[in-house]
């Protein structure tokens, strides 16, 4: 097994909790589907989001899917960079996998599918 950073990221349409909340797990759901991930591979989850992102924790609507509650997530924010898209949150998570970096599957929804286009699966 080797240590592998698995990126993410997605938009919300609208800075409520309910909207972060929905789009923090779908993220976090699709992460682990595409990497066949099970919680007991995942050290850890670090959330960033964007300024203008004040309503809710990514991390608390993580948490509230089944088995998350363990796992050790952080938040933090992004840098505000001009230009930047807004209403974004970004996951890196830290996990144990036997899959090589080319194999892993980095997931971008909604209106962040273009910010990492070298890393997305063909």
């Amino acid at each position: 097994m080797a240590l592998r950073g698995i990126r993410g990221a997605t938009t919300v349409e609208a800075n409520t909790r309910e909207e972060i909340w929905r789009e923090a797990q779908a993220l976090m759901t699709k992460l682990m589907s595409a990497n066949q991930l099970n919680f007991d591979q995942i050290g850890a989850a670090i959330f960033s989001s964007t300024e203008d992102l004040t309503a809710a924790f990514p991390t608390t609507g993580v948490r509230q899917l089944p088995s998350f509650a363990m796992i050790p997530m952080f938040d933090t924010r992004q840098l505000a960079i001009e230009g930047s898209l807004p209403l974004c949150i970004r996951v890196l998570l830290l996990v144990d996998t036997d899959m090589s970096a080319r194999e892993v599957c980095h997931i971008y929804l909604n209106g962040a599918r273009n910010l990492r286009p070298d890393l997305m699966k063909g």
